[in-house]
């Protein structure tokens, strides 16, 4: 792949990286959090936010050592083997097709409000076609849009919490003062310590997506001072306007009347009389799922591709053009495909956002594996930029937390379904590595379909001794 001579810089990593995350798992989905917790949802955000700062930084130290194109997926790998990549760079690719679907979804659940007689496969499909074809423009032209997109469902964010606070105080026109509101007459455990542990999903979902600024790295400005720096950034302003907007939702709205079928802050706003701002706010609402869609198709392409250069993804994948076209088109394929199969569940979104939630959930969890041996392997990164402090306990903690956190998805109705799903999905790829391991040593065809004519090198040492052994048998 050809190498820009100027890269993307701080911000445009940054506004990315939001364009990624803030999106319909935030402005809908999580009101399937918000119900099931109860006003205590403040403290799952709270604490999905520290889990959320201390990933990135682990993400940061590696990703300056080493700005790969595969970002995790490569650190795994250097940490934990071949076997381990493979899984957790599909189990991720996996994990975001579902996301993405689920967020094709949303936009169609929010223009049926306008357009009902369409239906929502038909709706999803011509999203999803749409951003598969602007992602081809590339990383610059992207950017660009990305962050016009990502600046409007800030505005959009910023809007809300400007309003809430005039509603609460009783400041806005034609509205009495809100007070504690709803907020005073709700238990704040209403589904108790069960159902704030299940929510921890959904949150996390709503944070996903941050790891893009790894994925990114290859083609940033300076990795070394470009990453850094946009993580900072991200983890400011993403924990800080979640936990503000959600904070002020609670008095406006009972938690109780909230599902996956209604942004919150849409419901609180109606609930308030205050419906034209409701209207805009799904205007917006929709304007913020595609900018994430486009930003996780980025992702979605240089993964595939990070997969494909060591052979580890179907050698027609292989694309050395700057644009990974291959991996883009072939992601918008199975995006299509998933939409489809999540059409077969009565709660399309709901399946689709759990289990797309559990394969980010897992790679997070490889995230801290490899990073607690990355540090004891190799100390601080280069120049000593240590920004993990506290390792290696925070870096345990993180672990423990995130696993208790997929054990915790039955909790919350509907996510038994994801936390199955999630599950297969882990264990199909790892019988397939096995496969394509086993194929390779027998040199059946295989050998030649998932592999290009540039081998890793372990495979190359393994060929040499299979055939130097064959030779000593039939001279």
């Amino acid at each position: 792949m050809e190498k820009k001579e100027k890269g993307l810089g701080a911000w445009q990593l940054t506004m990315m990286a939001l364009g990624t995350v803030i999106g319909g798992s935030f402005f809908l989905g999580s009101a399937v959090a918000i119900n099931a917790a109860g006003p205590s949802v403040i403290l799952s955000f709270i604490f999905g936010g520290v889990l959320v700062y201390f990933i990135l930084y682990a993400l940061s130290e590696m990703t300056v050592a080493n700005p790969d194109t595969g970002s995790f997926r490569t650190f795994a790998s250097n940490a934990f083997g071949q076997g381990t990549g493979f899984v957790v760079g599909w189990v991720y690719w996996t994990g975001m097709v579902l996301a993405m679907s689920s967020e094709a979804t949303a936009v169609s659940i929010l223009l049926r409000q306008w357009i009902p007689d369409i239906s929502i496969a038909l709706l999803g499909s011509a999203i999803i076609i749409g951003i598969t074809l602007l992602n081809l423009l590339g990383a610059d032209k992207l950017s660009k849009l990305e962050s016009g997109l990502a600046a409007v469902k800030l505005i959009a964010i910023i809007s809300f919490v400007i309003m809430a606070i005039l509603l609460i105080a009783g400041l806005f026109p034609g509205s009495g003062a809100v007070g504690l509101g709803e907020l005073a007459a709700e238990p704040l455990l209403p589904g108790g310590m069960k159902s704030l542990a299940g929510s921890m999903l959904i949150v996390m979902f709503s944070y996903a997506g941050f790891e893009i600024i790894g994925l990114a790295a290859s083609e940033a400005e300076h990795p070394k001072d470009t990453i850094p720096k946009a993580i900072r950034y991200t983890v400011i302003s993403l924990v800080g306007l979640y936990i503000v907007s959600v904070a002020l939702l609670l008095p406006l709205i009972p938690t109780s009347v909230l599902n996956e079928n209604t942004s919150p802050i849409v419901a609180a706003l109606i609930a308030r009389g205050i419906g034209w701002a409701g209207d805009g706010i799904n205007v917006v609402m929709i304007t913020a799922i595609l900018s994430t869609m486009l930003a996780a198709m980025f992702g979605l392409g240089r993964m595939m591709r990070s997969l494909a250069d060591e052979g580890l993804a179907p050698g027609w994948l292989k694309d050395r053009k700057d644009v990974p076209v291959r991996g883009i088109l072939s992601s918008g394929v199975a995006m299509l495909l998933a939409l489809g199969f999540g059409l077969l569940f009565p709660k399309v979104y709901l399946f689709l956002i759990s289990s797309g939630g559990f394969a980010l959930l897992f790679t997070y969890v490889v995230i801290m594996a490899t990073h607690i041996r990355f540090r004891r392997k190799n100390g601080c990164p280069p120049d000593g930029k240590c920004q993990m402090w506290g390792f290696p306990y925070t870096s345990l903690f993180v672990l423990i937390a995130l696993i208790a956190a997929i054990l915790s998805m039955p909790f919350v109705e509907g996510q038994a379904s994801g936390l199955a799903a999630g599950g297969v999905i882990v264990v199909f790829y790892a019988l397939s590595y096995l496969a394509m391991k086993f194929y390779k040593r027998r040199g059946k065809p295989l050998r030649r379909t998932m592999m290009e004519p540039k081998l890793s090198t372990e495979f190359s040492e393994e060929l040499a001794d299979t055939e130097k052994r064959d030779e000593d048998t039939h001279p």
